[in-house]
């Protein structure tokens, strides 16, 4: 969802046409106090902000800057801004987000990955030096390699992902 904040006279055109260029939910919100309650109410995955409002309430554009989350801002002057260039600064914003929120569950993948290998390593090695003590009894040995199997088990699902 896209929230759009300009006390422009074109806001709701200009939020429709954003929902029609991106299929993304567009709502439109025509001063800072009233996006800072769409904000609390809703995520975004993108804020578009009329510069106007940043120059002209300051302290309250940082208020506000504050509710954003996980929004990606995407900063226009909608006095010399088109139609289209509003589209495209969007559509490249969404498509930078979407690309860095890849890009972020890779690295997570990849480190919980690494950590479970190290985990499973440990089980692993566990089980042999449990299983190598003389006169393990046999339900012990049996849960013993019950653990190991289930380690390997674990580890070539994380290999194949």
């Amino acid at each position: 969802m896209i929230l759009l904040i300009t006390p422009s006279a074109r806001g709701q055109e200009c939020a429709t046409t954003l929902k029609e260029a991106t299929g993304n939910e567009t709502r439109w919100a025509e001063n800072l106090q009233q996006a800072m309650g769409r904000l609390r109410e809703e995520t975004y995955s993108a804020v578009v902000i009329d510069q106007f409002l940043l120059e002209t309430e300051p302290e309250e554009s940082d208020r506000m800057l504050e509710h954003l989350g996980s929004a990606l801002p995407v900063y226009l002057n909608f006095a010399v801004t088109g139609m289209d260039r509003l589209v495209r600064e969007v559509r490249s914003a969404l498509h930078r987000r979407k690309r860095e929120e890849t890009q972020a569950r890779r690295a997570v993948e990849e480190q919980m990955r690494s950590e479970f290998g190290e985990t499973l390593t440990a089980m692993l090695l566990s089980c042999q030096l449990a299983m190598a003590v003389p006169d393990v009894p046999p339900p012990a040995a049996d849960k013993i390699r019950a653990i190991d199997n289930l380690a390997r088990e674990m580890r070539v699902r994380l290999a194949a992902n």
